[in-house]
């Protein structure tokens, strides 16, 4: 984000005022929300100070919704004003480096030939060995980056530019930013530093119109106490000569200065900069040990000029449409780019290569599942589903009726169904699919439900279990622990067909588990399955339809990027009756508050979790573990009461034990890690305390806070944090102010990336070289709507040969086909 889209901030601002401060809803998010999204991205054009107070903003929206009117009054006309007044300042400054003749930059010499200039011998297939500016020593260093040929180093992309390119009078410099500068030599020193004989120390006086600025330099090494080396630099520098100087605008004891400052000295004030650093956009390289970035920089440079053979896979009409930079402009100009603009654009155009080749990808295969005969064609209503319907105390919300169209939809063709369902903690998720598998079995199919731990399998067990005797229909759980005998039980009852239903964990896919009849396949928090796994379970059956199921919310960005291939379906609306359930954040000094809290639930006959991330104690990490916050709780603050144990490491009848006991009201405590993330309902539970809160995602402290408010009764959540930085505050206070898990997850994602987000990096997520799901979702909305209108002109892509050699590429050496669900 370079500039901030300031007619729509200060529209937002002024119908929120015109409105009363009421926090207004919007057609995705509310007011608040949308503020918080929007000063979430610090334009770059920014001062320091000016980007703190655009933080500061950011952090004071997150607490809208628990301001006095007065005080969202205060903080909207605050906001109002620095927008106004930021404007003016941005465009002041724009003004004046455009209209002062003093801070117009020498010429950088061109770093891309032309065509006509290209050596012979540079294509993009030749080792680096063979390039002369490389060589076989140089190309031993790049080989630790991955980077073999000649195109691994075009595609190496830099993760950030310093700007350089800036010029600046001296007496304009402002600490924090990164500047050139252009003076005459008043003086200048070289020697060896009288407190360490092996530190040589380079001293330079730069002046220009406005005022002067020292620049220093540090050598380390005796070679640099050689008199010969230090006369010889201060005759490079001599009085009067022009010099150009780059870096990071610094203030010490002596005043402003150029941190570890680049110099080169220019013919005349109009000369050329030769150097690949000084006045330009200097791209960043990612380096391991022992590669440093002058290597990674010098071999760019050497391959630029075969950026010109890259050939264009992207048609002319396609380029225009969506305002496309050629591809070897773009790669060209992501290393070297002459200005911002045009890095901007380079990167534009790379960003929607990535976007629009995993979308291309997602859709043939998409369109080729369509082509597949299932072996299932299910009938929509029926007998099964019509009791089921009577058994419900409850009436579906329009978001799940909404839903269970759109699968009953999908059943009933001759192509397998391929669809996830999201949905927030307690929308009814469940009751969605068992509508669905009851549609299979009373069109003669099984079905099979698969979950990743055996605690949420347990859990959807137990619940079908209820539904399914009233139905007189019957079900079996199969997991790690189940007994030998039966297991064979159920095997066989498989084969015959008369076990209609099975849920279970990994232990579903095992070889000996072989099904007469299985035509739809159910797999909860599928994101925690790898490909290979979801697609053993789909090979149990002949082209089954898959429902796939997750309580993470994801913006719609990641599910494009994560499920391109799937059908998406959401349950954006909660049952009634559900409360909003009370979130506190609590320092360390606050505890007292919140033992109070738990004690009072506890005698009105309620229950309380209280979470940890660690299971035992660790010297590493000063963070509470359940094993000794078992022992303290236990013994010292709740003695009076019985306090369970549940964690990762114990077995599966220790388990069993304890969640029984937590569910029949035995223990009325449950210190537990995150394995009861999902899945564990207990509606007499009324307290989730969450210990070093700051320590997980935003979406998973909100799927530990669904733990409690699933019965009548007002329930609450306390973060419990040790952190004092603004960032960990701001992340909490997110949770605080929202109950929406999608708004959470885009939050989340934004501090975290999407990766975290997922909680594993085994998701499927293609790992991107460029693209920001966070900062590129425009980009990514016109690279799926391109995929689409190519999909409809050429699916086979027969009339784009350079387009499907690149597909084919990309998804051959970056992604390895492991990204498609």
């Amino acid at each position: 984000m370079e500039l901030p889209d300031w007619m729509r901030l200060q529209k937002a601002l002024s119908v929120e005022a015109e409105k009363g401060f009421s926090d207004l809803m919007g057609n995705q998010y509310r007011f608040s929300e949308f503020l918080c999204i929007s000063f979430g991205k610090t334009p770059g054009v920014l001062m320091p100070e000016e980007r703190r107070k655009w933080q500061a903003i950011a952090t004071e929206f997150v607490g809208y919704s628990e301001m006095t009117v007065e005080n969202r009054q205060h903080l909207v006309a605050d906001t109002r004003r620095f927008l106004y007044q930021l404007q003016q300042e941005i465009q002041s400054r724009s003004n004046e480096e455009s209209s002062d003749p003093q801070i117009k930059l020498p010429r950088t010499t061109p770093l891309v030939a032309a065509p006509s200039q290209l050596p012979l011998s540079l294509n993009l297939d030749l080792p680096l060995s063979q390039v002369g500016e490389i060589g076989s020593y140089r190309s031993k260093y790049l080989e630790r980056l991955g980077l073999h040929k000649v195109r691994d180093i075009l595609y190496y992309y830099p993760r950030n530019h310093i700007d350089y390119a800036r010029q600046v009078n001296i007496s304009n410099l402002v600490e924090g930013d990164t500047v050139t500068i252009m003076g005459t030599v008043k003086r200048c020193t070289c020697f060896t530093s009288p407190r360490n004989s092996k530190l040589t120390i380079f001293e330079v006086v730069l002046k220009d119109k406005t005022g002067e600025i020292k620049l220093s330099r540090f050598f380390a090494g005796t070679r640099y106490s050689n008199r010969g080396w230090q006369e010889q630099q201060k005759r490079q520098y001599t009085v009067g000569a022009i010099v150009a100087a780059s870096g990071l605008v610094k203030k010490n004891k002596y005043g402003i200065t150029l941190q570890d400052p680049e110099l080169e000295v220019l013919d005349d004030s109009g000369g050329t900069i030769e150097s690949v650093k000084i006045g330009r956009l200097l791209p960043v390289y990612p380096l391991t040990e022992g590669v440093s970035a002058d290597i990674v920089r010098k071999a760019v440079v050497a391959v630029l000029p075969a950026a010109k053979q890259l050939k264009e896979p992207l048609p002319k009409a396609l380029r225009q449409q969506y305002g496309l930079m050629k591809v070897d402009d773009a790669i060209a100009n992501i290393h070297f780019p002459t200005d911002n603009d045009t890095l901007a654009a380079a990167r534009r155009r790379l960003v929607f290569d990535e976007f629009f080749y995993l979308q291309l990808g997602f859709l043939q295969r998409r369109k080729a599942q369509r082509e597949v005969q299932s072996s299932a064609v299910i009938a929509a209503t029926g007998k099964l589903i019509d009791q089921f319907y009577k058994l419900l105390p409850f009436v579906l919300t329009n978001a799940q009726e909404r839903v269970v169209n759109d699968i009953l939809n999908d059943l009933q063709k001759t192509a397998p169904m391929n669809r996830l369902v999201q949905g927030d903690v307690g929308s009814g998720k469940t009751v969605v699919a068992v509508i669905a598998i009851l549609a299979a079995i009373q069109s003669g199919y099984q079905a099979a439900l698969m979950a990743p731990t055996e605690v949420l399998a347990e859990q959807h067990y137990r619940k079908l279990v209820g539904w399914f005797n009233l139905l007189h229909l019957p079900v079996e759980l199969l997991t790690g622990s189940t007994k030998v005998k039966k297991r064979r039980e159920i095997h066989a009852q498989l084969e015959t067909g008369e076990l209609p239903l099975l849920v279970g964990t990994h232990a579903l896919i095992q070889d000996k588990v072989n099904f007469s009849r299985l035509g739809f396949v159910v797999i909860d928090e599928q994101h925690r399955f790898g490909v290979e796994q979801r697609a053993l379970l789909q090979q149990k059956g002949q082209s089954p339809h898959v429902l796939t199921m997750t309580a993470t919310p994801i913006p719609r960005t990641l599910a494009l990027t994560l499920h391109g291939d799937l059908d998406v379906s959401q349950i954006d609306e909660l049952p009634p009756g559900r409360q909003e359930i009370h979130t506190t954040m609590l320092t360390g000094k606050e505890r007292t508050k919140a033992y109070e809290l738990i004690n009072r639930e506890i005698a009105q006959g309620r229950q309380a979790y209280v979470v940890l991330p660690l299971i035992e104690e660790s010297e590493k990490l000063d963070v509470r573990s359940a094993v000794e916050e078992h022992e303290r709780l236990s013994e010292s603050i709740f003695p009076h009461f019985k306090v369970g144990l549940l964690h990762g490491r114990m077995n599966s009848n220790e388990k069993d034990e304890a969640l029984n006991a937590f569910r029949d009201n035995q223990t009325q405590i449950i210190v537990s890690t995150t394995v009861i993330e999902v899945g564990v309902d207990v509606p007499n539970a009324t307290v989730m305390m969450i210990e070093n809160a700051e320590r997980f995602g935003l979406s998973q402290l909100h799927q530990l806070r669904g733990r409690v408010g699933r019965g009548s009764h007002q329930s609450y959540c306390l973060l419990m944090s040790g952190s004092k930085t603004d960032t960990a505050r701001q992340r909490l206070g997110v949770l605080e102010q929202s109950q929406d898990g999608f708004f959470i997850s885009e939050m989340d994602m934004r501090f975290r990336g999407p990766g975290e987000v997922l909680g594993m990096r085994q998701s499927g997520l293609a790992d991107f070289a460029l693209a920001s799901l966070v900062e590129d979702q425009e980009v990514l909305n016109l690279a799926r709507d391109a995929a689409e209108k190519v999909m409809v002109q050429d699916r086979n892509l027969a009339g784009f040969p350079l387009m499907k050699a690149e597909l084919d590429y990309r998804y051959s050496r970056l992604m390895g086909g492991t990204i498609l669900t």
